[in-house]
């Protein structure tokens, strides 16, 4: 991935773990990655089935390794501990990117120094299966070549989208953050509206999970936009236009998203502090 690696992954959780697994997937070899994790277990598992280099602390990392990308990947509640030690490679010209969900640039200018290069990003768990979003944005200190090799580090797991105003991402962990909970917290909606109809428990919840993984992916491939798809699903007079005149109302689904959109998002910046 040229000017992206080498890569010190810091932390490999669900996400960190995702990520690394897409890099190397894009043909980045086991030896331009040191990942750091404290959790034995997975720290050897990690050894065993991608052969990468895996420390237990920042300590261990190998003398003669210099990342030109530090990935902070460990959760929020644990940076304050985890991001000082990488200090060392950031001083050394490494681009910190940094996963952590309401984390600012700003925090991190103050952990490593106002000139030091930072991107920001918010993936969504769907990157396990190499078809997440995430949103990016840097300080002025980032290069076009360091933001090219982020968007490629991020692309290896799904979609990317770059915005201008980090204040959006509030908005964008409030969607796309969380938006597959959402999409499974209508599959179980769907499933026991299904069993109120009729439906034995297990017919109703494949019904309700192929659909919409099924109508995900059509949505994904199709040249139309959503409204369109949704109007060839409706035939006038059907009992698909009965069930969207109920969905559709003005105490519908419109309205119920917005407000919970919003507080999403308000929590998002109450956390950022």
């Amino acid at each position: 991935m040229g000017a992206a690696t080498p890569v010190l992954l810091v932390g490999c959780g669900k996400m960190g773990g995702a990520m690394l697994s897409g890099w190397l997937a894009q043909g980045v070899a086991p030896g331009e990655v040191v990942a750091v994790e404290p959790a034995a277990a997975l720290a050897a598992a990690l050894m065993e089935r991608h052969g990468v280099a895996v420390a237990a602390s920042l300590d261990g990392v190998p003398p003669g390794f210099r990342p030109a990308t530090v990935v902070l990947a460990v959760k929020p509640q644990a940076m304050d501990e985890a991001a000082p030690g990488c200090a060392r490679f950031i001083d050394d010209g490494a681009m910190a990117l940094s996963i952590a969900a309401g984390r600012t640039i700003a925090s991190f200018e103050a952990m490593f120094g106002a000139e030091t290069a930072i991107v920001r990003c918010m993936p969504n768990t769907p990157a396990a299966v190499a078809r997440g979003v995430t949103a990016l944005t840097a300080n002025a200190h980032v290069t076009p070549a360091q933001k090219d090799a982020a968007d490629r580090l991020l692309r290896a797991v799904g979609e990317t989208v770059w915005l201008d105003d980090e204040g959006l991402m509030d908005a964008v962990t409030a969607v796309s953050g969380g938006g597959p909970a959402y999409v499974f917290l209508l599959i179980e909606t769907m499933t026991k509206a299904g069993i109120a109809a009729g439906l034995p428990a297990g017919v109703a919840a494949r019904l309700a999970r192929e659909t919409v993984t099924g109508a995900g992916e059509l949505a994904r491939r199709a040249a139309e936009p959503p409204d369109e798809l949704r109007r060839n699903v409706a035939s006038p007079g059907g009992s698909t236009l009965e069930a969207l005149n109920v969905l559709m109302a003005d105490d519908g689904i419109q309205p119920l998203f917005d407000r919970a959109i919003a507080a999403a998002a308000r929590r998002s910046r109450e956390l950022a502090g």
